[in-house]
C-alpha cells in the first residue's frame, strides 16, 4: 500500500497501511501534504524486511550439522507445526542432527514417520547408528531396507561397514564384500578403499584380505595406497609397509606421514629419521610425529632439536614436547616450555591440558600441574568434565588430596571416572576409610560401579586392614553388579589377606582362580610370605612355582631369596643359575622427589647423581643413629 505525497513514493508498514484505508482523513489531496518544515521534521526510517520464512530456511540448511540439543528441538517444533515433517530432505537433516546430539530414539521417531524411505534417508540413519556404536541397529535398518525393496547405493555400503570394527566383526565385512561384489559396486573406487580399511580394522586375516583385494584393484588411487599401507602399519608389518610405498607410483604427505608414524611407534627413529629426510614436503603433523617418536624413546635432545628448528608450531608440537619433559621428570625444561607457549599467544585447548596434566601426575611434576591449574583458574577456563578430571588425577597422584576432594566436591557434572580417580586417590594414599564412604555417597547419588571402582574399593579395605568387608565388596561384584572379577581383582584381594597373614587362605584362593595367575599374583603372594615368615606356605608355593617354570625376573629373585631362608642354598644356585643363563635382572627399585623445580631420582646403589657422596653419608649418619 502507497500513498503519493508532493511525487515521491513512500512505503508503509502494513498496520499503519490497513489505518490509512480505513480513515476517512486520508486521502490523496493537496490540502493533506504536510508543509516541507514538517516534511524536515519527521525522520524517515529505511525499511527493514526479515522474513520468517527466510531465517526457517537458513536454520533448515544448518540443521544437519547443528550439535545444540535445545535448538535442534525448536527446530523440529517448528518442522511439525509447518507440516514438513513428512519431507525427506527435512527429515535425513533432522536424522542426522539428532545423531551428532547422541539422541538415536528421536533420530528413529523422525525416520518412522516417513511413509516410502529412501535409500538416501536409509544410508542417514544406517551412518548415524554406526557413529553411535549401535552395529546391531545398523544391520537391523540395512535388513529392512531389503525386505521394503529398497535398493543399496554406493553409499550404503561404506556407511556400513562403518559399523564393523574387530576380529568378530570379519565375517560380516565379507557378507558386506560378497553383497559389493554381486551388485557391482566395486567399480566406484570409494567402495573398495572402504572395504579395505575395514578389513585392515579385523585383525591380521583381515590385513591379508585387504591385500588380496588391494591387488585385484584394476584402477587405484592415492586413497587406495594409502589406507592400504595404513593397514599394514597398524598391523606391524612395517617391510610389507615400506615395500608397498616404494612401489606407489605417486605419493603425497598423506603417504609419508603414515610410514613415518609406523616407524615412530614401533621405536625405530634411526629409519624414520632417514624418511623424514626425505620427505619432499613436511607439514606440522610430520614434525609432530618425529618429535613424539624420540619423546617415547626417551631422546629428548633429539625431540627438542628437531622442535626448534621446526618452521610452524600449533598446539600440537608443544603439547607433544611439554608432556615429553614433564614424563621423563624434567620439570624445569617442561615449565619453561610451558611459558613459551603461553608468551606466544597460544592458549592452551582440552588435549593440550589433559596430556600435560596426565604426564604431570605420571611423574609426579606437582609445580607444572599446578602452574596449568593457575592459567584455568587467571583464565576463567570454562573446563569439561575430562579436563576437570585430569585436575584431580594430577592433585591426587601428588598427594594433595585436599586439593583433589576441594575440585572434586564444586564440579557440577561428575561422571563414574570422577568418582574411580577420587577413590583410588584416597585408598592410594592410605585414607582407606573415607574411601569408602566416598564410594557409598557415589551409590546414594545413582552412579552404577564398575571395573575400576572396585579396584579403588579393594585397595582401600587392604590398606584399612578391612578383610571380611574388602571380601563382601569383591562377592558383591558379580552378585549385586554383574561385573566379573579380572585378574586386577583377585590380585587385590590375595593382598588383602596376605597384609594379614591370611597366607593359606590366599594360597587356596588362587588355586580357586577361574583365570590363570599371573606374575604379579606370585609376587603378592610370595612377598607376603616372606614378610610373614610362614615357611608352609612358602615351600608349597616355591615347589608349585618351580613345576610353573616361571621366567619372570622379580618372582625368581624372591624364590632365591626365600630358599636362602630357608636354608636351600641347592634351590637358590639352581635360580641364580636360571636367571643367569637366560640373562634375566630384576629390574632396580627408584623412587623421586621433587625439589627446586627439579626432580631427583635414585635407584638401588646408584651413584649418578652429582650429590651422591653427600646422600650416602647421610644415610649411613640415619642408620647409626637408628641402632
Amino acid at each position: 500500500m502507497c500513498t503519493f505525497i508532493n511525487s515521491r513514493v513512500l512505503l508503509l508498514p502494513s498496520k499503519l497501511t490497513a489505518t490509512a484505508v480505513q480513515s476517512p482523513q486520508c486521502s490523496v489531496t493537496s490540502s493533506h501534504v504536510p508543509s516541507a518544515e514538517a516534511e524536515m521534521s519527521v525522520p524517515v526510517r529505511t525499511p527493514r524486511w526479515v522474513s520468517p520464512r527466510r531465517i526457517f530456511e537458513r536454520k533448515l540448511s544448518d540443521l544437519h550439522r547443528c550439535t545444540n540439543l535445545s535448538h535442534i528441538k525448536q527446530v523440529h517444533a517448528q518442522i511439525l507445526k509447518a507440516s514438513l515433517h513428512r519431507d525427506i530432505d527435512v527429515a535425513a537433516k533432522l536424522v542426522a542432527a539428532f545423531s551428532l546430539c547422541r539422541h538415536m530414539a528421536l533420530a528413529a521417531s523422525v525416520f518412522d514417520q516417513i511413509p516410502e524411505p529412501t535409500a538416501h534417508l536409509y544410508n542417514i540413519l544406517i551412518r548415524a547408528y554406526a557413529q553411535n556404536s549401535r552395529a546391531s541397529r545398523a544391520f537391523a535398518t540395512f535388513f529392512q531396507m531389503q525386505r521394503n525393496g529398497v535398493f543399496p547405493d554406493n553409499y550404503t555400503y561404506p556407511y556400513l561397514l562403518r559399523a564393523c570394527c574387530g576380529q568378530t566383526s570379519l565375517s560380516l565385512v565379507q557378507m558386506i564384500h560378497a553383497h559389493i561384489e554381486k551388485f557391482g559396486f566395486c567399480a566406484d573406487i570409494f567402495v573398495p578403499n572402504s572395504l579395505i580399511d575395514t578389513y585392515c580394522k579385523c585383525g591380521s586375516l583381515g590385513v591379508r584380505a585387504a591385500r588380496k583385494l588391494f591387488d585385484s584393484m584394476a584402477v587405484r588411487d592415492t586413497v587406495s595406497w594409502n589406507t592400504m599401507i595404513n593397514g599394514l602399519v597398524k598391523a606391524k608389518q612395517l617391510l610389507e609397509a615400506r615395500q608397498l610405498f616404494d612401489e606407489m607410483p605417486e605419493r603425497d604427505t598423506i603417504s609419508w606421514n603414515i610410514l613415518l608414524d609406523g616407524y615412530a611407534k614401533a621405536g625405530e627413529m634411526n629409519a624414520g629419521f632417514e624418511l623424514f629426510r626425505e620427505m619432499p614436503r613436511r607439514n606440522v603433523v610430520s614434525w609432530s610425529t618425529m618429535i613424539s617418536g624420540y619423546c617415547e624413546a626417551r631422546e629428548m635432545d633429539m625431540a627438542r632439536v628437531l622442535f626448534d628448528k621446526m618452521p610452524a608450531k600449533n598446539l600440537v608440537p608443544w603439547t607433544i614436547i611439554i608432556s615429553g619433559y614433564a614424563k621423563m621428570g624434567m620439570a624445569k625444561e617442561a615449565s619453561q616450555l610451558y611459558d613459551q607457549m603461553e608468551e606466544s599467544g597460544l592458549a592452551p585447548d582440552e588435549g593440550t591440558l589433559i596430556s600435560i596434566l596426565a604426564a604431570s601426575a605420571e611423574s609426579g611434576l606437582l609445580r607444572l600441574g599446578m602452574k596449568v591449574h593457575a592459567w584455568v583458574e587467571r583464565t576463567k577456563y570454562k573446563c569439561s568434565t575430562l579436563v576437570t578430571n585430569a585436575l584431580i588425577d594430577m592433585y591426587a597422584k601428588c598427594g594433595r588430596l585436599d586439593d583433589a576432594l576441594t575440585i572434586f566436591n564444586l564440579m557440577n557434572k561428575k561422571d563414574i571416572v570422577s568418582w574411580n580417580i577420587m577413590i583410588q586417590g584416597l585408598a592410594m594414599h592410605g585414607n582407606g576409610e573415607k574411601a569408602l564412604h566416598l564410594f557409598s555417597r557415589m551409590e546414594k547419588e545413582g552412579f552404577e560401579p564398575d571395573g575400576v571402582t572396585f579396584i579403588g574399593v579393594l585397595c582401600a579395605c587392604t590398606h584399612a586392614g578391612l578383610v571380611d568387608e574388602g571380601l563382601g565388596y569383591f562377592h558383591s561384584m558379580e552378585r549385586d553388579f554383574g561385573i566379573v572379577p579380572q585378574v586386577e581383582h583377585y590380585g587385590c584381594v590375595i593382598d588383602l589377606l596376605g597384609r594379614r597373614g591370611r597366607l593359606k587362605e590366599a594360597f587356596a584362593f588362587v588355586q580357586r582362580m577361574p583365570i590363570e595367575p599371573n606374575a604379579i599374583i606370585w609376587g603378592t603372594l610370595l612377598a607376603a610370605c616372606r614378610i610373614h615368615k610362614n615357611m608352609d606356605v612358602t615351600s608349597e608355593l616355591v615347589d608349585h612355582l618351580i613345576n610353573l617354570d616361571t621366567s619372570d625376573s622379580g618372582i625368581l629373585s624372591l624364590m632365591s631369596n626365600i630358599n636362602a631362608a630357608l636354608g636351600d642354598w641347592d634351590g637358590v644356585a639352581n635360580i641364580r643359575r636360571q636367571m643367569k643363563n637366560t640373562r634375566l635382572r630384576k629390574p632396580s627399585g627408584e623412587s623421586s622427589v621433587e625439589l627446586g623445580n627439579e626432580v631427583h631420582e635414585f635407584t638401588v646403589s646408584d651413584i649418578s647423581h652429582p650429590e651422591s657422596d653427600g646422600i650416602y653419608q647421610m644415610i649411613t649418619t640415619l642408620g647409626l643413629e637408628l641402632e
